[in-house]
């Protein structure tokens, strides 16, 4: 059951209802015409769609996390930078149109970049007295704000890239200065000719052994005869004696003088074969290490244009044609309902008061 209290307000009400039409009239009647008189402002939107890297997965298109959606407010800064916008403000000559507040109001008041909830849209809101100047404001934000992702991500990737020149054109020359070590190695250090003076060296060395096998048996030969021959022949056969120990002699000398030098040239070749063996080793490596440092540099180049976020422009935006403020409905019925509350809480007030003023004059017997 509704309270006595209630009663008596609404039929307080009703006796005051004049004063609550003029109190809603007039809320309305100011309202409307300070809507009327205020400057209209219009909002042109831009929106800019952020997509996955171009090498990424497209499954993970379909499974965007939160925390990868909250990153993505990164790329609001690209759009809400106070350099970004300097340049705008030169280029659109908004300062003749704004006055000449600081820059950061001036931002706040026209600028509005956010990452719709929830989406890959960021969306680049811009407010001005003349609707052209706001697309174009909104469309060159965006704009400059794809630009500058792009600019990044291929500074990022050129980056790269010139590290994986570097090292290919570092072992290239370690390539070059290897095969021209080994050319310089096989004309300043033949093997071939080695090897045949060797194996000549060895059939010389055949020989002489054979000489002096020869030799020894002519000896052995030499002192039977002249055990046997009569003292007229001995003297010959001794003479013949010497002068096959003299040819032994010499025979002998030269094999040692042989053996010597194909020493010498045997570890002159073993020598040129390690040196070979080892630079050859080298140049194996340095082939190597070209062909990797190759295929980085390949690999590079062709995810040079993969790295990062892609940002597209997909809406620039259209040139507002119905003012975003004031809105002169919405002003009139906040002002309506201002205008019915105000009259409402100081009728409550009044007939409180009054209500206390009769108890009081009861009380006194006034």
């Amino acid at each position: 059951m509704e309270s006595p209290e209630v009663f008596r307000y609404i039929r307080y009400l009703r006796s005051r209802w004049r004063f609550v039409a003029a109190s809603c009239a007039a809320a309305t009647i100011l309202a409307g015409t300070a809507s009327l008189l205020l400057p209209r402002q219009y909002t042109a939107a831009a929106r800019i769609v952020i997509e996955p890297p171009a090498g990424a997965d497209p499954r993970s298109a379909l499974a965007v996390s939160p925390i990868y959606l909250e990153s993505l407010k990164t790329y609001e800064h690209f759009a809400d930078s106070d350099t970004l916008f300097q340049k705008a403000l030169d280029r659109f000559q908004l300062r003749a149109l704004l006055g000449s507040r600081p820059i950061e109001s001036l931002k706040k008041r026209v600028l509005n970049v956010e990452l719709v909830r929830s989406t890959r849209i960021l969306e680049i809101s811009a407010t001005l007295p003349d609707p052209a100047r706001a697309q174009k404001l909104a469309q060159f934000i965006a704009e400059q704000a794809v630009a500058l992702n792009l600019s990044l991500t291929n500074s990022g990737g050129q980056d790269l890239v010139r590290g994986f020149e570097q090292q290919e054109t570092e072992a290239r020359a370690r390539l070059d200065q290897t095969d021209t070590a080994w050319s310089r190695l096989l004309a300043e250090a033949p093997v071939d000719d080695l090897k045949a003076e060797i194996a000549q060296a060895g059939e010389l060395r055949s020989d002489l052994e054979q000489q002096v096998t020869t030799a020894n048996v002519q000896l052995a030969d030499a002192a039977e005869r002249e055990r046997a021959a009569p003292a007229s022949e001995a003297e010959l056969v001794r003479k013949e004696a010497s002068n096959t120990r003299a040819r032994l002699a010499e025979v002998r000398k030269q094999l040692e003088t042989l053996a010597r030098q194909t020493a010498e040239k045997e570890k002159l070749l073993a020598d040129r074969i390690a040196r070979r063996e080892q630079l050859d080793a080298q140049r194996q490596n340095a082939r190597t290490a070209l062909a990797t440092a190759e295929a980085h540099l390949r690999d590079a180049r062709n995810e040079a244009n993969y790295r990062g976020e892609r940002l597209s422009i997909i809406d620039p935006g259209v040139v507002p044609e119905r003012p975003s403020s004031p809105n002169v409905a919405l002003n009139i019925a906040a002002a309506l309902l201002l205008g019915l509350l105000f009259p409402m809480v100081w009728l409550a007030l009044e007939m409180n008061y009054r209500e206390q003023r009769v108890l009081h004059a009861l009380a006194h017997g006034d």
